[in-house]
């Protein structure tokens, strides 16, 4: 499989279509990409890296502004947080540690998954944000143990006996 780059030449005026991967350090405050032919564009930072590797048909990377854009069959890989996600476009403002995916998104972390429309990564909140299509509706679906952890401190709660406790008498009738 072979994606292709594109990253925008102000100076010249130009594009340049490469095949690479663009990995992101969401520790960096600020965004340096450089276009290298079958090498990984790699954002500077002086704390270790916590990558995060976009790929797609085209990405624009704006040094100035720290915005990334990613356009057709965006596949994004967080391996420190479990993540994977799909979508037709993704949006990474480096400054906001923000990452704003559109058109039929798809997230997966840990088993859960999510689909929607237009759905929001807050990097540093660890928070998806997900909104629907018009007249269509968000699908979370997450995985739920059937016996909870026991938490330090609180009370646990009494699970259901096998057999119903009724009343003997029921009420008004004695």
């Amino acid at each position: 499989m072979t994606f292709l780059k594109c990253v925008s030449l102000d100076r010249l005026g130009l594009a340049l279509l490469l095949p690479v991967s663009l990995t992101l350090s969401l520790s960096a405050q600020n965004l340096s990409a450089d276009a290298v032919p079958t090498r990984t564009a790699q954002a500077t930072s002086a704390a270790p890296a916590q990558p995060l590797t976009l790929r797609a048909n085209s990405t624009e990377a704006n040094a100035k502004t720290g915005v990334v854009v990613a356009r057709g069959n965006v596949q994004i890989s967080y391996p420190s947080r479990q993540i994977q996600a799909t979508s037709a476009q993704a949006i990474y403002f480096s400054k906001e540690r923000r990452i704003v995916l559109t058109g039929d998104v798809y997230v997966l972390q840990q088993g859960n998954s999510l689909r929607g429309e237009n759905i929001t990564y807050l990097v540093d909140e660890g928070r998806f944000v997900a909104l629907p299509q018009a007249s269509k509706q968000v699908e979370a679906i997450y995985l739920i143990t059937d016996t909870p952890a026991p938490v330090s401190g609180a009370a646990s709660p009494t699970p259901f006996g096998t057999s119903p406790q009724f009343q003997s008498n029921p009420p008004g009738k004695r």
